[in-house]
């Protein structure tokens, strides 16, 4: 496949668009009409709105120059979140970098899943504690603080270069008096008890990473990838640190992998925990949320 691609001199806004869009769909790109309007945006500094209000706009040579570099890079399958160095999460931009996953919008099912329990048992108020494990870009984490304002947090991944990013997108959103991040495996670190405990763990099968989409397998850090010879390396050490950590009442939150939910709920009911509900699906319909936790103190009779 080749990744050449030109614009011509005079071309505008929209013809750059358009051009851009065909060429990505012709690799086979089936985002192309959204990664050509972030690419080119990036390169011209101008935001959607601007875009269309500019759409007939002569596009400056350098400008050209640089949206070309952009679409060779896509077009090698590069995602459009490595190449502009950010990627929204739950309406927050983060920063990413090589060291990081990129955090996906399925992965935004489980920060769904934790303010359902939260709203519903009237927690949203309170001063939570919260832990991620393998944070990444601490994505799940500043989600839920940017919801919860008097909640406090811990991230923990195995990679410092992971922590220095996760840190600096805290800072970056004005979250980092409520939130630290710690390098080491799993929970090392962390002390409880935590009310929410969540996770995105490496899920993928060892064998089955060379066989993910190149922007995965080429892009993502293999460290985040790897669960192991059956994808649930990362699901028996996350759940076995997990349950001490967890206050009675408390919910262990889980990414789950395409069909992993019998798995992990197994390894999660082996360990005492008490499942809350069926899986919450992604928006493809994938389990994708597994919620669970020690089960809540009973008041004694005649206690408010």
């Amino acid at each position: 496949m080749t990744s050449h691609f030109h614009l011509p001199t005079a071309a505008t806004i929209t013809q750059a668009r358009r051009a851009l869009t065909d060429a990505l769909r012709g690799a086979g790109i089936e985002s192309a009409d959204v990664d050509a309007r972030l690419l080119i945006g990036e390169a011209l500094g101008l935001d959607h709105a601007a875009l269309v209000s500019r759409s007939d706009d002569t596009i400056a040579p350098d400008h050209i120059a640089a949206i070309e570099a952009f679409a060779a890079r896509r077009l090698a399958r590069e995602p459009v979140s490595r190449i502009i160095g950010r990627r929204e999460f739950w309406s927050l931009p983060l920063k990413v970098t090589p060291d990081v996953l990129v955090p996906r919008a399925d992965t935004e099912t489980l920060v769904e899943r934790a303010l359902d329990h939260i709203v519903k048992n009237g927690l949203r108020a309170e001063r939570l504690r919260l832990l991620d494990i393998g944070t990444g870009t601490g994505a799940l984490l500043l989600a839920l603080l940017s919801e919860l304002p008097n909640a406090i947090g811990i991230g923990t991944d195995l990679s410092p270069a992971a922590i220095a990013i996760a840190e600096e997108n805290a800072r970056a959103l004005e979250l980092a008096a409520r939130a630290s991040f710690v390098t080491g495996s799993y929970a090392a670190g962390a002390r409880g008890p935590f009310d929410i405990i969540m996770s995105n763990p490496p899920y993928i099968a060892r064998a089955e990473i060379d066989t993910l989409a190149p922007e995965v397998r080429d892009h993502d850090p293999r460290l985040a990838l790897d669960g192991g010879d059956d994808g649930l390396d990362a699901y028996r050490g996350v759940i076995a640190e997990a349950r001490p950590l967890l206050t009675p009442g408390g919910r262990l939150i889980l990414e789950l992998g395409a069909g992993q939910a019998p798995a992990v709920t197994a390894l999660v009911e082996a360990t005492g925990l008490v499942l809350y509900g069926e899986p919450q699906n992604d928006l493809a319909g994938i389990p994708r949320a597994l919620a669970a936790g020690l089960p809540a103190p009973e008041k004694a009779a005649g206690t408010p």
